[in-house]
């Protein structure tokens, strides 16, 4: 019998690259839809297909449905983050864990920065006024961007691109992180903990993955930590904040604005939030290019395809020591 690939979902119109390269293998290929399955769908398919691989890009990959797979060989990321799989059932069962850890790095440096300008500048806020009717140049309060202090919490990737693209701006750059940065990297921001960092950025910006340890890491205490009348920039996961918190800190005056690429609760994320007056949201999309996903394409289906040849992954998640 053909080994089977079970895909979840997929944020882009069809599979036909997929299904190329996978049948032409001699798999036998089953999906989900583009939008992400209840979690209870995910584990019906999975039991009623006992798949050898999955790919998932958003939807849950749970302990049950992992548990369906008897002879499951890896469980491949569309992405960076993990939180979406059952990661001790995964590697209990066998299975090797893959993910794409740098194929967007660019692209999410750069939503970070254009958040910032797009704050600095007033884009989004005059953009709207003029559709409005409005058009008072002299109600603008904007801000010079030179001179500005930046605050970036993880310096992994994204972090260390959003520090080299704004390094020949005159901005001061601080950050904190698990591990201090060394060479070149490290004459480019001032290294501090999270809270020497938070009462001296204008703007701060999260770049973490989700965990047990970063969940709703802002929350009230953190932005009353904040320079009042900052700018709070999400582009990682929106379970690092806690939506309620950030709305009393918009409504008090204590956050200026909210540039949020990711926000908890999507795909349906809270109005309160997203209708916010000074909130900049857009819909999960800093990873997005059409470069940036063929190659998360290419890259995920080569582990599959690797794991089925006995061939060491790429990229392995390792369990915890």
């Amino acid at each position: 019998m053909k080994k089977t690939v079970f895909i979840t979902d997929y944020p882009w119109p069809d599979l036909d690259f997929e299904h190329r390269h996978l049948e032409a293998a001699g798999l036998r290929v089953v999906a989900g839809r583009s939008a992400a399955l209840p979690g209870h769908e995910i584990d019906a398919i999975a039991a009623r297909e006992r798949p050898q691989a999955i790919m998932t890009c958003w939807a849950q990959v749970s302990a049950t449905a992992i548990g369906h797979c008897r002879d499951l060989a890896i469980v491949a990321r569309y992405g960076v983050g993990l939180d979406n799989i059952a990661l001790d059932a995964a590697w209990a069962a066998g299975a090797r864990v893959t993910n794409v850890p740098d194929y967007c790095v660019e692209e999410v440096s750069d939503h970070a920065v254009a958040m910032l300008l797009a704050w600095s500048r007033g884009i989004v806020q005059w953009d709207r006024e003029v559709k409005r009717g409005l058009w008072d140049p002299a109600l603008a309060r904007l801000r010079r961007t030179r001179g500005l202090t930046v605050g970036l919490v993880g310096y992994g990737r994204a972090g260390k691109l959003v520090a080299r693209k704004l390094s020949g701006w005159g901005l001061r750059v601080i950050a904190c992180g698990r591990t201090a940065p060394a060479g070149d990297d490290a004459a480019l921001v001032e290294w501090m903990s999270l809270d020497a960092l938070l009462p001296q950025a204008d703007a701060v910006i999260a770049l973490l993955p989700l965990s047990p340890a970063t969940a709703n890491l802002f929350d009230a205490a953190r932005f009353a930590r904040m320079k009042r009348g900052a700018l709070f920039i999400n582009v990682s996961r929106g379970g690092l904040v806690d939506n309620a918190a950030v709305l009393d800190a918009l409504d008090s005056g204590q956050l200026d604005t909210a540039a949020l690429d990711v926000i908890a609760g999507e795909p349906n994320p809270p109005a309160a939030v997203t209708a916010h007056p000074r909130v900049i949201a857009t819909p999960h999309i800093a990873f997005s290019s059409p470069d940036a996903i063929q190659e998360l394409r290419e890259r995920t289906v080569d582990e599959v395809l690797r794991a089925f040849r006995g061939e060491p992954a790429r990229v392995l998640v390792p369990p915890p020591r």
